[in-house]
């Protein structure tokens, strides 16, 4: 099996931060697995585009802590979407929180962040235009140079 990287995410209140990544990001959810002695949900499995992202309730004893217990996460999640525009407007109805607003960038992205209800980073992007890594540098360069 090739190497695969999939976040892993810890959240207060799983089963809601399923339904808003059902309902924000388009996500399909595979399973859970809810722990039979107080009902949290041990772990979840999602899908969102062809990416896997991994998920449960707070679990302190096994490390898992949401970005709430810890005052923020210094790990952001990053997705490319369809429509950037469409996906960001519906998770700020849902409750996110606009950190950045869309706009196009030098490196051939259109992009914004959020903070979902959860704690969570999400950079979301379209793809606009086809940039090497060499034109992407020269553009940044000149952005320094004014």
């Amino acid at each position: 099996m090739p190497a695969t990287l999939s976040p892993y995410i810890s959240v207060k209140d799983a089963a809601a931060a399923i339904d808003f990544y059902i309902s924000a990001l388009g996500a399909k959810e595979a399973f859970r697995l809810t722990d039979p002695s107080d009902g949290r949900i041990g772990h979840a499995e999602l899908t969102i585009g062809d990416a896997s992202v991994m998920l449960s309730d707070e679990y302190p004893d096994f490390g898992a802590i949401s970005p709430d217990t810890l005052g923020g996460s210094p790990v952001k999640l990053h997705i490319y979407v369809e429509d950037v525009d469409a996906v960001f407007a519906k998770a700020v109805s849902l409750g996110a929180t606009e950190l950045r607003p869309v706009k196009n960038e030098f490196f051939g992205d259109r992009t914004g962040s959020f903070a979902d209800p959860f704690g969570h980073v999400w950079m979301v992007a379209t793809k606009t235009e086809e940039v090497s890594a060499e034109e992407m540098q020269a553009r940044w360069s000149q952005a320094f140079d004014t």
